[in-house]
């Protein structure tokens, strides 16, 4: 029987929006394990989720057998690769080894780095800094024709608006790290988004000028929402992977909120699941939307390949425990406070702690005393998930979780945090 091609399983998943000879490709990608790599530009502290397109992709391809170079540009994210307008902010010599190391700790937590495919970590600032200028252009620059530059659809936006030697030279530094892994690791892919395809093939075509050799890539998609915005993007700011710049709680928010049009490809791209197991899944979201069981088993799923399947049940419980569903005793003090903060909260002076009411009608969970009066009256007021009973009950630091928390809720959907300074 014939080995399965990981090609087969990249193109079911929606995962090849651009490619070189498809053919010569899927050749190299069965005949052994081929050395591969993909690169991220330390242009912030974190990762985000177009970069987890990336990451995931590399981590199917080792699965398949193939030998990942996993490439953190510590020389190309000096510059940053032109964007649409605007030159970049150049971030310092000590910025970048930062989050190169930050964006180089992400990244290998998801591939293996033993075996006999083992993923190797480089950092093109090996290679870069003692370049010589003059070694560069002969080197490098000469194989550019300036007019085929000057075609490329980034430049071409620049060009009224200007764009600077330095972020127009870019796509050289990076096409020399696809020479430089080929000559010295003898990698023969490169993959990237699909935004880098210019840079990419530009990687190749250098790498056959100087070397004759022919070499292959490709280009995932980018991800888009129903109505063709980009994903990624959250009121926050972007989908970042590291916890401290974006909580587990609000990442696992995210992927559930994922409209049930796109869930389907969301879980081929981002998870490990089987084709039968994403096809049972897009069944029951076309048949029952309302249970939502493509989003919950997405966000699961993702959140756990990420954060940890710990910090998934967290997630789960606090997001359950906020309306009531739980024990909010039990949740972590740092998950709470993601929750609440996601959820929106309002900040009361510890001095200011009174009654119930007061706290309500602080909260906007009512309007005024009276009608927080008639809440607890009804039956329908909580603190921390504890039916209140008496109007005139005294809150004070023994209702705290965390030392510094209040949940309140007015029936069954409405509820507030309230954060004691």
């Amino acid at each position: 029987m014939t080995a399965p091609n990981v090609l087969d399983e990249l193109e079911w998943r929606g995962l090849i929006a651009h490619a070189t000879d498809r053919d010569a490709l899927r050749a190299a990608l069965g005949e052994g394990s081929v050395r591969f790599y993909v690169g991220f530009d330390p242009t912030a502290p974190s990762l985000h989720m177009g970069n987890l397109v990336q990451v995931v992709t590399a981590r199917r391809l080792q699965q398949f057998g193939h030998t990942p170079f996993i490439l953190v540009g510590g020389a190309t994210g000096m510059i940053g690769d032109p964007r649409d307008s605007g030159e970049r902010t150049l971030n310092d010599l000590d910025t970048v080894k930062d989050w190169t190391e930050r964006v180089r700790a992400q990244v290998s937590a998801f591939v293996h780095a033993e075996g006999d495919n083992a993923a190797t970590m480089v950092n093109n600032y090996d290679w870069t800094a003692s370049l010589s200028t003059i070694d560069f252009l002969r080197d490098v620059g000469k194989h550019f024709p300036v007019n085929r530059m000057l075609a490329r659809d980034t430049v071409k936006r620049r060009l009224e608006s200007g764009i600077s030697f330095t972020e127009f030279s870019y796509v050289l530094l990076q096409s020399m790290d696809y020479l430089h892994l080929h000559r010295d690791h003898g990698v023969s892919l490169q993959f990237g988004g699909s935004d880098q395809w210019g840079n990419i093939t530009a990687g190749a075509e250098l790498t056959r000028r100087v070397t004759g050799d022919h070499v292959h890539a490709f280009a995932t998609p980018l991800i888009t929402k129903t109505d063709g915005t980009k994903y990624g993007k959250t009121e926050g700011g972007a989908l970042w992977l590291d916890p401290e710049m974006m909580s587990p709680y609000a990442f696992h928010q995210f992927w559930l909120n994922v409209e049930d049009e796109k869930v389907g490809e969301m879980l081929r791209i981002f998870t490990f699941l089987s084709r039968e197991e994403i096809e049972d899944l897009e069944a029951q979201t076309a048949e029952k939307p309302f249970l939502r069981a493509g989003q919950k088993r997405l966000a699961d799923e993702v959140t756990s390949l990420v954060h940890g399947e710990d910090e998934t049940e967290q997630a789960k419980a606090a997001a359950g425990a906020l309306f009531g569903g739980g024990d909010l005793t039990v949740l972590r003090p740092g998950t709470l406070a993601s929750a609440l903060r996601e959820a929106g909260t309002t900040r009361v002076a510890r001095a200011d702690l009174a009654s119930v009411v007061d706290v309500f009608v602080a909260a906007g969970l009512a309007k005024s005393k009276g009608e927080a009066r008639r809440t607890v009256a009804e039956g329908g007021a909580y603190v921390n998930n504890v039916r209140i009973e008496d109007p005139e009950h005294q809150l004070g630091d023994g209702d705290l979780l965390g030392g510094r928390w209040l949940v309140l809720r007015r029936g069954k959907k409405k509820f507030a945090g309230v954060e004691v300074s």
